[in-house]
């Protein structure tokens, strides 16, 4: 199902009272996406997979890829698992001028543009259009948001470009668009003393009407009836070690006031870790996307890790392997590259190494690419799929999915355990999306 059949379908369904959404994926980690494209097929869904304006734009983010890059490589991982690419919804994340903020307004939102013009001519049609941030050269007033219709204002010329983008592409699917911003920094928060607090209302409603404004001044009436949902705090984050569960109560108020826009829902970001009855209570109070990533890539980390261990355990019995030092070579590279985690971490050495490993902000998701560490990923692959895995190592370590090998139904391959792990968390969103009976 494509990108306009099923939001229309989402959306429609929410009207006639069908508690129903979409798990987005916001990642590039390769055994993330497989595991997505494959749970997806099984739950005969499409594949919603993301990108933000800092890991893939018009100069290639941290990544190091370009729109069109990140759209050919998740469809070389969709044709690696037979998944097909008309079920795949490519969505673009916090677009605007937020990696050029510090830059002077003007040239700040000519480059938001130009990311954004990139995204919709590589064919993502699911466009969240960020202008929430002060630029450069506004004036701040500290401890406030940068005034909402200035944001309005600048999210309408963002989807200007956008719109132009499309028509000079002369082909594929129109853009559908989430506005607003009500969320703390990408990743998690580190300084949170308790729970967030729940978008007011008022916020979300002027929000809509600001942006619904500035889009008709722009001639834009028929692009702001493809704008599918608005990005709002429902009172969930995590921080390091700590994860703030849903409370329906707190967030009642701010689902009464999306009755009043049925063709709307929520957005809503840093659901991470959250239990499946709150994810499920979010969809059915509104929150009809739920963007997840650094979960899903601390499974992946989990499983590694794991994986890990039981070549340090086969060592002995193998010792014509060549080790892939996998722990040793990630803390060597984030050490000689702490710029994706100092900012997160605290605390003497030992603090460190272990928040660096464990901490829920799983900030070892960037540095999955470095060379060094794909060589010692290759090569721990490459040793376990040397060997015959034991049955009792795998049930020390993959209990679940000892299980499933003993009974056929998954493979020993360490790659397939990876997204088997992985998988165990796509349920929980896909349990909260789905229609329940």
């Amino acid at each position: 199902m494509a990108g306009a059949e099923f939001f229309k379908s989402m959306i429609e369904l929410r009207k006639k009272g069908e508690k129903v959404g979409i798990c987005s994926v916001c990642s590039a980690h390769p055994q993330v996406i497989e595991a997505t494209l494959e749970f997806s097929r099984k739950a005969n869904l499409p594949a919603l997979i993301e990108s933000t304006s800092n890991q893939v734009n018009q100069f290639g983010g941290y990544t190091g890829m370009k729109p069109r890059n990140f759209r050919d490589f998740v469809y070389r991982l969709a044709q690696k698992v037979n998944f097909p690419l008309e079920n795949i919804i490519l969505g673009g994340d916090h677009l605007g001028p937020n990696p050029f903020r510090e830059r002077p307004s003007e040239e700040a939102m000519a480059l938001g543009c130009q990311m954004v013009e990139e995204y919709v001519r590589a064919g993502f049609t699911k466009i969240h259009l960020d202008a929430s941030m002060y630029l450069g050269d506004d004036q701040r007033t500290p401890g406030e948001p940068l005034d909402i219709e200035i944001v309005a204002e600048r999210t309408a010329t963002l989807a200007e470009a956008a719109e132009r983008a499309f028509w000079e592409k002369g082909s594929g699917e129109k853009p559908w668009y989430v506005i607003g911003s009500e969320v703390p920094m990408p990743g998690g928060s580190f300084e949170l003393e308790g729970p967030p607090e729940v978008t007011s209302p008022a916020h979300f409603r002027q929000t809509v009407e600001a942006t619904r404004e500035a889009f008709l001044q722009k001639g834009l009436a028929e692009a702001w009836e493809r704008v599918i949902a608005v990005v709002v705090q429902p009172g969930v984050e995590f921080d390091d070690s700590r994860v703030f569960v849903y409370s329906r109560e707190k967030a009642q108020e701010l689902s009464r006031a999306l009755t009043r826009y049925p063709d709307l829902c929520f957005e809503g970001h840093s659901t991470d870790y959250q239990p499946p009855r709150a994810l499920r209570e979010m969809v059915e109070d509104g929150v009809a996307i739920l963007k997840v990533g650094p979960a899903l890539t601390f499974s992946a980390r989990e499983a590694i890790f794991m994986l890990a261990n039981m070549e340090k355990e086969l060592l002995p019995l193998y010792r014509e392997w060549q080790p892939s030092e996998l722990f040793g070579v990630v803390e060597q590279v984030m050490l000689k590259h702490p710029k994706y985690w100092e900012k997160y971490y605290q605390g003497d050495e030992g603090r460190l190494r272990f928040a660096m490993k464990y901490s829920f902000f799983d900030r070892v998701r960037y540095y999955w690419a470095y060379p060094e560490v794909q060589e010692a990923l290759k090569r721990l692959f490459s040793n376990l799929r040397s060997v015959e895995l034991p049955l009792a190592l795998l049930s020390q370590f993959f209990p679940l999915q000892y299980r499933k090998v003993r009974d056929g139904l998954l493979s020993k391959d360490p790659e397939d355990l990876v997204k088997d792990w992985i998988g165990m968390t796509l349920e929980d969103y896909f349990y909260a999306v789905s229609p329940q009976k």
